[in-house]
């Protein structure tokens, strides 16, 4: 992991598949919800991918008019998150990026975590990995009205840390997310590790 040059005085991470191996638990959660809830379309990894940092209700709600489906965004979204935590053994922390938190952390640097995820389930998986207590500042899609590629939950993040927007640095694995770190003004640093199957 190559972090970029610059003067940065605040770092923000997003969570699912930056700082914790989860997409794949994710995923198949996603299959899980849309099979209880007539959603018959094929839905792939890239589907998925394409998708990374919008909020759960909206991806559902996105799925419905692209696959002509009329599924409950609560209750797909319920029933992806039952699955979800069922099976939070099987997530694991991103090391590269967790360390680098970590350095930042010990080093009294701002630091922060802005995650499209729901606010429930970023605290248990985070809590699962044991990356918790590296985190004061944790923003999620319940604190925003907009979710990426809309800036806003990094530009809360900015401002809860008290740092300019410019003066961040943003670790996202989805270029939703790399969208939404442009549009905030800040630079980003594109990470992609290998989920687990």
């Amino acid at each position: 992991m190559q972090v970029p040059e610059g003067e940065f005085e605040g770092f923000i991470f997003d969570h699912d598949g930056t700082l914790s191996l989860s997409m794949h638990v994710h995923f198949d959660g996603w299959i899980d919800a849309f099979k209880k809830n007539g959603g018959d379309f094929e839905f792939t990894r890239q589907i998925a991918q394409s998708y990374a940092g919008v909020g759960m209700h909206d991806t559902v709600k996105i799925l419905n008019e692209r696959f002509d489906c009329d599924m409950s965004p609560e209750q797909v979204v319920s029933d992806q998150e039952s699955y979800f935590f069922a099976n939070l053994d099987k997530v694991l922390p991103y090391e590269p990026v967790v360390d680098f938190a970590r350095q930042c952390q010990q080093q009294g640097k701002p630091i922060s975590v802005a995650s499209g995820g729901i606010r429930k389930t970023v605290i248990k998986t985070m809590e699962a990995i044991r990356i918790d207590e590296i985190f004061e500042i944790i923003i999620t899609q319940d604190d925003v009205k907009n979710s990426k590629p809309a800036p806003d939950l990094f530009l809360l993040a900015a401002e809860k840390m008290n740092i300019n927007p410019k003066k961040c640095l943003v670790f996202e694995d989805s270029l939703l997310g790399i969208e939404a770190a442009q549009r905030a003004g800040m630079k980003s640093l594109l990470v992609t590790p290998e989920d687990p199957k």
